[in-house]
């Protein structure tokens, strides 16, 4: 009997001894799974930060983040335009394959081509999503802009449906301005009118949800902040400060946003070297372009640069789509330095999947994972970047970045008229499918990368190349392409 009562003894402390050993295995396996925080600003040029050369905007907490990690001279973000850009940042696919094909119009308007009955399908799967199924805590603060029936879950997926824990956002733009918002949600609930200036609000949603996390489980982080996008509005403190130096009010206006954005990325970086957060990879790039100064009459305080790039948002020249492109990851190893490789923001997914340990989703995928990135500061990409934005103010609407050449082709539709493009759907589909790909541009983008002199009159070898590149790398994302049905 007492032989009995020792054997039992022995198997229960073995079976309690191996349960211990596996919970600290998976404690320690989950506490070498870096924290993420990436950082999306609305309407940021490629110009507008300190350390990105802008003259006069002040932005020392970011340009403290690129000196201790990677400053990214051409990072590209999925699209020219703030809806289909997010899409693709979050599922590292073309927006065309999502069927966002432009910015998202909020609520039902029969007038506007359907473009109300757009929204991020629920099968599409989303970097919080891959996270969450490795055992990380997700959050969301900020502009969503994803879905045009904004937190009607009944009807389009909210952005716990995308694998938000917790999420904090309007649908679009902060209303009626950045100062005192009253459009937010919560989970789901309006919260009212919240006192402040939006960058830093979301940045207070963000510290307040870390406060609460488990310390040992890590963490995804999305900030979106609705800034430097209109309507705008600045402390009066930065305006005043700005005021000896900018054109007139509203241009200081803008300085001021951007300057309050650098001050809302340093308390929250702050936040995170004060608590311990010691493992941790931000990331800091904006959704498109700058926005054109009075291309409507809300766009006053327009005042972004792209330092010389051609074009600006809404435009497939790379004043559009190339961006600002920091990584510093806290606490771990990552290559010092300036990088002019050529990244996208579609990289994203496959590259904290990657570092995460989580699958990547079974679908086209058409970024590439960075981790050797991280480490070197080089890439070479599996496939060129292409971007078929249809709505474009330029006339050549598709774009391809292959290494140093980017070619551009307009595209000529079957059609006498046809009114540009902001959804797929039956009435066009046959149109935009039987389009074809006609007057060239070819640019060396490290020789001239403000696109000023075409080369395919002179290049015909290399025009010809990259024709036969764009025209299957087209094809085959116009059979992924997603059709809205009427």
């Amino acid at each position: 009997m007492k032989r009995i009562q020792i054997a039992i003894l022995l198997t229960v402390s073995l079976f309690v001894f191996s349960c211990d050993k596996q919970k600290q295995e998976q404690q320690s396996t989950q506490q070498e799974k870096p924290n993420i925080v990436v950082f999306l600003c609305d309407d940021l040029g490629y110009g507008d930060l300190s350390s990105y050369g802008h003259p006069m905007i002040q932005t020392p907490n970011l340009d403290g983040l690129a000196a201790k990690g990677i400053r990214m001279t051409n990072f590209y973000s999925a699209a020219p335009v703030c809806s289909p850009s997010r899409v693709g940042l979050m599922t590292g696919r073309s927006p065309n394959r999502a069927g966002i094909y432009d910015f998202i119009v909020g609520g039902h308007n029969p007038r506007l081509n359907n473009r109300d009955l757009v929204h991020m399908q629920a099968h599409e799967e989303t970097i919080p999503q891959k996270l969450k199924s490795v055992g990380y805590a997700t959050c969301l603060s900020g502009k969503w802009h994803c879905s045009s029936l904004f937190n009607d879950p009944e009807k389009q997926p909210t952005p716990d449906k995308f694998g938000f824990d917790h999420w904090f956002a309007t649908h679009n733009n902060a209303a009626p301005s950045h100062e005192n918002p009253r459009n937010f949600v919560r989970n789901g609930q309006e919260v009212g009118e919240i006192e402040g200036y939006s960058c830093q609000i979301v940045v207070d949603e963000a510290m307040d949800w870390l406060g609460k996390q488990q310390k040992d489980q890590p963490f995804y982080l999305q900030v979106t902040f609705h800034e430097p996008h209109v309507p705008i509005a600045s402390p009066p403190a930065l305006v005043q400060k700005y005021l000896a130096h900018a054109q007139n009010e509203n241009q200081a206006q803008y300085f001021a946003n951007v300057e309050n954005v650098d001050i809302a990325v340093g308390r929250l970086v702050q936040y995170l070297e004060d608590n311990g957060h010691d493992n941790t990879l931000i990331v800091f790039t904006s959704d498109n372009g700058p926005e054109t100064l009075l291309r409507y009459p809300q766009a006053k305080h327009s005042y972004g640069t792209t330092d010389g790039l051609k074009g600006r948002k809404l435009w497939t020249t790379d004043g559009g789509f190339k961006v600002p492109g920091m990584m510093y990851w806290m606490g771990g190893e990552i290559y010092n330095g300036e990088s002019d490789a050529v990244v996208s923001a579609l990289d994203l997914m496959p590259t904290f999947c990657e570092l995460a340990g989580a699958e990547l989703p079974d679908r086209t995928l058409d970024g590439q994972s960075l981790t050797n990135f991280l480490k070197t500061g080089k890439v070479e990409r599996e496939k060129p970047l292409l971007w078929a934005f249809y709505n474009a103010l330029n006339d050549r609407v598709v774009a391809m970045r292959d290494g140093d050449w980017k070619l551009m082709a307009r595209l000529q539709y079957d059609t006498a008229y046809l009114p540009k493009i902001k959804n797929v759907y039956p009435g066009n589909v046959d149109s935009v499918k039987n389009a074809e790909l006609v007057d060239f541009e070819l640019y060396n983008l490290t020789e001239d990368e403000n696109e000023w002199k075409d080369l395919s009159a002179d290049r015909p070898e290399q025009l010809d190349s990259m024709k036969v590149i764009l025209n299957k790398e087209y094809q085959a994302l116009l059979e992924g392409s997603h059709v809205w049905e009427r």
